[in-house]
């Protein structure tokens, strides 16, 4: 990510860019949209990221509004700076391959410490997951039929993910511990002490 914003600060930006909004408006959107998946924006961050904008310049409050108790809410706007800003840090996000730091890999990694039976669950347990996952944003995109054509990207290119780690599973516990039998203990180490 280009070090003009973070991801959650292009996030938020870009929310602005597509008009303006007030902090309960973006919670909204970032929920109606599942952005919730893949990025780290709760409700709580929303008016710190807002203030850290707003402190760069990058967005300006343009109107303050009367919710129906009474309360004003702020609506924010991006600035000029802030267009170019956000231009530039997508483009990067875009082009940038960054390193992602799953849990699963450490799983794998220390694999051989864990009982066949309760690996073969572990790894069931997560097959039902993605499953339910990918159940939960197609949902959620199938329920938003005029979605821009940019956010239905988003949803296809989670499900996408998660339906290439579905396929990886199946393949992995296929040949993984299909080569095992469910009674058979995980190999030694090389010292000669069993895993546990």
């Amino acid at each position: 990510m280009a070090a003009d914003l973070t991801p959650a600060e292009l996030t938020l930006l870009g929310l602005l860019m597509e008009k303006p909004r007030h902090g309960y408006e973006l919670d909204e959107v970032i929920s109606t949209r599942g952005m919730r998946e893949w990025t780290e924006i709760g409700f709580s961050s929303i008016y710190y990221l807002l203030a850290r904008l707003r402190d760069r310049g990058l967005i300006t409050e343009i109107d303050t509004s009367r919710a129906a108790r009474g309360k004003a809410r702020r609506v924010y706007g991006p600035t000029a700076e802030g267009r170019r800003a956000c231009a530039r840090s997508a483009e990067a996000a875009l082009t940038e391959l960054r390193p992602v730091f799953p849990p699963i890999l450490a799983g794998l990694a220390n694999q051989p410490v864990i009982p066949p039976e309760r690996l073969q669950a572990a790894l069931d347990r997560r097959a039902a997951a993605l499953a339910e996952k990918i159940a939960t944003i197609g949902a959620a995109r199938d329920a938003q039929p005029d979605l821009p054509g940019f956010v239905r990207a988003i949803f296809d290119y989670a499900l996408g993910q998660l339906a290439a780690e579905q396929q990886w599973l199946a393949a992995y516990q296929a040949a993984e511990l299909g080569n095992r039998s469910p009674n058979e203990p995980p190999a030694r180490k090389a010292d000669g002490h069993d895993p546990l």
